[in-house]
């Protein structure tokens, strides 16, 4: 059996300034991904097929150039084209607008290729999916944020925590950016869980700290031991699922641990450097109140 031993690290060896350096140009490298990325193409995130529209496709192509034969097949550009590793068969996406599910079906046909299934999203009804999957996303992190502040009653411990879970989910959205990967309700409720996942690390932390007798330092290697082993077994199931998933093909599962490695190797960043330098700052600098 592999033994898993979560390291002490020596915080007076680093300034709090130092802590928090690497976090923060992290996030605001994230920060300007996502703008350049609105600036450029109206959207933070690239939207999938649930929020803008459209109609998906998956097909078999004969053997040959299939890329070629797609692109000679339909009048309209596909938005993407992937295939699927576990059987061959491609997946291709067309905006709405481009043309209707029954043209792209029947050009489909006429290339010879075999349709196994259309999925097609209507403009208005992709509209409303995405209100309300942000306002879901938006609601879940104002939720977060005022039960943290009820929990702890107190600004600077419970910034650390809104900062910490802040920063995990920008990281991974400007990551999908670079990656090619969707925003979709199936990468939103990753971003919820890395929501969860944040809390729970950095509440860990601060109760330890705050409320736990003992010296600061015994105390934030005390939750360092357990957090560090809880997340770094997160990141360990959700790459080997990710693997899994890449190999049979399911496009979804592999984008969703894609997201949730990033945002879990974010998290660590996030609470065992900035916030732990915001809560030795606080207990040794700043004034309670």
């Amino acid at each position: 059996m592999v033994e898993f031993e979560v390291p002490e690290i020596d915080y007076t060896d680093y300034s709090n300034r130092q802590l928090a350096a690497v976090p923060l140009a992290v996030l605001a490298v994230a920060l300007l991904i996502i703008g350049g990325w609105y600036v450029a193409t109206g959207y933070p995130v690239n939207p999938g097929l649930e929020f803008i529209g459209g109609t998906e496709l998956r097909i078999d192509v004969e053997d040959g150039d299939a890329r070629a034969q797609i692109d000679e097949a339909f009048a309209a550009e596909p938005d993407s084209v992937r295939q699927v590793a576990s059987d061959g068969s491609y997946i291709i996406t067309f905006r709405a607008g481009d043309a209707s599910t029954s043209e792209l079906e029947s050009q489909a046909n006429d290339a010879g290729f075999e349709v196994r299934a259309i999925d097609s999203v209507s403009p208005s009804f992709g509209s409303d999916t995405q209100f309300l999957a942000l306002g879901g996303l938006l609601v879940a992190f104002t939720g977060m944020s005022v039960l943290v502040f009820a929990m702890f009653r107190t600004f600077v411990p419970s910034v650390a925590v809104v900062a910490s879970a802040f920063s995990d989910v920008m990281v991974p959205l400007a990551m999908m950016n670079l990656l090619g990967i969707e925003l979709t309700l199936g990468t939103v409720a990753a971003l919820l869980m890395l929501i969860g996942y944040s809390v729970d690390s950095d509440i860990l932390l601060n109760n330890s700290i705050l409320r736990r007798t003992g010296d600061f330092y015994e105390s934030t290697n005390w939750a360092m031991r357990t957090g560090v082993t809880m997340t770094v077994t997160s990141i360990a199931a959700m790459t080997v699922m990710t693997i899994a998933a890449w190999i049979f093909g399911i496009g979804l599962l592999t984008a969703i641990g894609i997201i949730l490695v990033i945002g879990l190797l974010t998290d660590l960043m996030n609470t065992y450097l900035l916030n732990v330098s915001l809560l030795r700052w606080y207990k040794y600098e700043g004034v309670k109140r």
